[in-house]
């Protein structure tokens, strides 16, 4: 583990400082009205908001509870991706409820991140003396060690997603609380109905570059409604200018009116994201940034986040650190509405180079119950204040 955290720290560096500053995409523009940002979604990453889903919250180890109970009703296949697995409770757990599908005829494929599971191997036979089919995505050493596969997902049948920041790891397992043992704090989401769809596309994108296959025409099923929400997913890779992770992020900034809350493990955002948010704060908007803290698992970063912060707090922004463990979660809630939950985060990796995929949920309850828990989480942090030209946290 520590040799694959030097790897990403390496690649981290070469992604933030391999493009100038001159190149840099910028959204720069008014707040878009609510009404509009349907159309602006679409305008900026190609994706429409899709009617009639049902949206739930996923957090914390509640995650392995709403994936093991939609594998058991699994009819046709069971498709995972995720740049982290582990053996332990959770990857049994998970095991054992794929392996009684299997039994019944259902089909299974697993998709890996070759550097972020490097022990995947006991797992993975695991997996495949069950009869579901494994592979790695881009072995190391290959042509772009940094472009990795960072997408969290479970799909099932084509009508059932989950997705997030969660790893399929035992340190995911708790309430996001405690340090003894690890509890990782984190943000995920469950999505029924027609926007699963462009969840599975994403998966048999890689799924196809990974195995040189399709998968079948019955994972693409026709969709029924299933509950109120407009939902969207945002599905970005590797781009020499602007990924769709940069671009989303860009308009989510730009379309706060009133309230915008991010949550993000890891917060290291472009010159671009800085320049909005300070914009952001001075038009007034209540701008909060909930990080990780000195629990973080990446250290190297937390010297640029807090240059960042400081930064962002002597412009109106209020910043935070998450105390009791490790801060994960890539959430963001604009103004009552517009919510986004995923895998991306702010760094220079997310932003330029990394697989990542992100809901886009239009809908005031959804908002309301992410914003009560971005609250919850407030409650257990230390906010970010300048002392002198360093930050200290109270």
């Amino acid at each position: 583990m520590p040799r694959l955290l030097a790897l990403l720290s390496s690649l981290w560096l070469t992604a933030c400082f391999g493009r100038s500053s001159n190149r840099e995409f910028r959204l720069d523009r008014a707040a878009v009205a609510p009404q509009d940002f349907d159309n602006a979604l679409f305008q900026t990453v190609g994706v429409e908001l899709r009617p009639g889903n049902l949206v739930e919250m996923a957090d914390n180890g509640r995650v392995f509870d709403a994936a093991i109970e939609t594998i058991g009703r699994a009819r046709s296949s069971i498709h995972v991706v995720t740049f982290i697995w582990e053996d332990g409770r959770v990857s049994d757990r998970i095991l054992a409820a794929v392996a009684a599908r299997i039994r019944d005829g259902v089909a299974c494929r697993v998709l890996v991140d070759a550097l972020g599971s490097p022990k995947f191997s006991k797992v993975e036979t695991k997996l495949q003396r069950i009869g579901c089919e494994t592979h790695h995505f881009r072995p190391v050493p290959g042509q772009d060690d940094a472009a990795r596969e960072h997408r969290k997902m479970f799909v099932v049948d084509g009508r059932v997603g989950i997705t997030g920041g969660f790893g399929i790891d035992d340190k995911w397992e708790g309430d996001g609380r405690s340090d003894d043992p690890p509890q990782w704090r984190d943000s995920n989401v469950l999505a029924r109905g027609p926007v699963v769809l462009d969840m599975q596309q994403a998966f048999a994108e890689s799924w196809e570059e990974a195995t040189g296959t399709l998968l079948p025409r019955d994972a693409f099923p026709t969709t029924e409604p299933e509950g109120p929400s407009a939902v969207a997913f945002v599905s970005s890779s590797e781009n020499s200018v602007a990924t769709k992770s940069d671009r989303l992020m860009q308009l989510l900034i730009g379309s706060a009116r009133q309230r915008l809350w991010i949550s993000n493990a890891y917060f290291v955002p472009s010159t671009p994201i800085l320049e909005l948010l300070t914009r952001k704060a001075h038009e007034g908007v209540d701008v909060r940034i909930l990080a990780a803290g000195d629990r973080t698992d990446t250290k190297a970063y937390l010297p640029e986040q807090r240059a960042r912060m400081l930064r962002l707090v002597q412009e109106g922004v209020k910043a935070y650190e998450y105390v009791p463990t490790m801060l994960h979660s890539k959430l963001v809630v604009v103004d009552d509405m517009i919510t986004a939950v995923g895998s991306s985060n702010l760094d220079a990796l997310s932003l330029n180079k990394l697989n990542e995929g992100t809901l886009v949920v239009a809908d005031e309850d959804f908002a309301r119950g992410e914003a009560r828990h971005f609250l919850d989480d407030l409650a257990l942090a230390r906010e970010v204040v300048p002392s002198g030209n360093r930050v200290s946290t109270r």
